[in-house]
């Protein structure tokens, strides 16, 4: 039976939320690290990106195809966690070397006992990605040097470096179960430790990288509905009357059930505006008036709070006006 391994709660190295409620702690000193964090945030430093790609199946035919998928069919040559470059189709070879069959023998069988739970999962899809610009080999060689000292000789993993849209990203496909029998259950603040590293990986091989919280740098959340204006910007012109008439309907729809998210939002953004304030204050009263300067300046930036209906939204119209307007001629 696997145990479950937990990552402990991690409080973001830049909580602005506490500061709002009453200022900074520790006699208002800042330590170094965090000083640097309040640069880069204010200083627009591109953000560091970790994400947990969707579940989907999760059986070893679904994890062979994740991997001829990051490994484009075999164009690609992926990185094993002992170094190796793996070369074509190697899917079922790497499966086997990780006991997955083994693992997926035992998933079953725990399941006969607890039919109605969903079956654990055999490997977790992770991406890490940074904004157009930034020097692949960078990005590939700090998530290799994040995956040693994160898994090194406890997760079986495997990498490859995609540079076929404009910003590079890494997937990796980590074994769920480590050598030792226990389960990576990844968490909110597990994620929030892996990006905080991912980025000081970077930082250490000169790409200038950050890692803040999003309400915290001011932006509203993402839109759930992405998939929506993406579709419609990629129509024909004649189906987009359609499908401007099918959003509105689900923004209609969505608009209604939005006040409670409205309210958080406001929340969080006061939230966010008090601790900056204070934040500043601080920075004043302990002789960091240029900073504090630009920490106020920071805060006029500000784009205001959204939720996702009015993001759809503000993208329809975009849209739709782009699409309207006479082209020039050429000439």
């Amino acid at each position: 039976m696997a145990r479950t391994f937990r990552f402990t709660k991690a409080e973001p190295l830049l909580d602005i939320a506490s500061y709002a409620r009453g200022g900074l702690r520790s006699g208002g000193q800042l330590t170094s690290a965090q000083f640097e964090q309040v640069r880069r945030t204010i200083g627009r430093v591109p953000e560091a990106v970790v994400k947990v790609l969707p579940r989907g199946s999760n059986d070893l035919k679904a994890a062979g195809k994740h991997l001829d998928y990051i490994g484009r069919h075999g164009d690609l040559d992926l990185e094993s966690d002992d170094g190796e470059r793996l070369r074509g189709r190697i899917g079922p070879a790497l499966l086997e070397d990780w006991d997955l069959d083994i693992d997926d023998m035992r998933r079953k069988s725990d399941l006969v006992a607890a039919s109605s739970r969903k079956p654990p999962k055999l490997i977790h899809k992770l991406m890490f990605s940074m904004p157009p610009g930034t020097p692949p080999d960078k990005v590939l060689g700090a998530v290799r040097n994040f995956a040693r000292e994160q898994f090194a000789l406890q997760h079986r993993y495997a990498l490859v470096l995609h540079t076929d849209e404009p910003h590079p990203h890494v997937h990796l496909m980590l074994k769920a179960v480590n050598e030792q029998g226990v389960r990576l259950n990844i968490r909110k603040a597990t994620l929030r430790v892996w990006r905080s590293e991912f980025a000081r990986h970077l930082r250490l091989l000169g790409v200038a990288a950050n890692a803040t919280e999003r309400a915290v740098r001011g932006e509203s959340r993402s839109s759930k509905k992405d998939g929506i204006y993406r579709a419609t910007k990629r129509g024909e012109s004649t189906f987009l009357r359609a499908q401007a008439q099918s959003v509105a309907r689900q923004l209609s729809a969505s608009e209604r059930s939005t006040d409670s998210g409205r309210r958080q939002l406001t929340e969080t953004r006061n939230q966010v505006v008090n601790g900056w304030s204070q934040m500043a204050m601080a920075l004043e009263q302990g002789g960091q008036r240029p900073l504090a300067d630009k920490v106020r300046r920071f805060l006029t930036e500000m784009q205001p709070a959204r939720t996702d209906c009015e993001l759809i939204a503000a993208e329809m119209t975009r849209t739709i006006r782009a699409w309207r307007e006479p082209q020039a001629p050429s000439r």
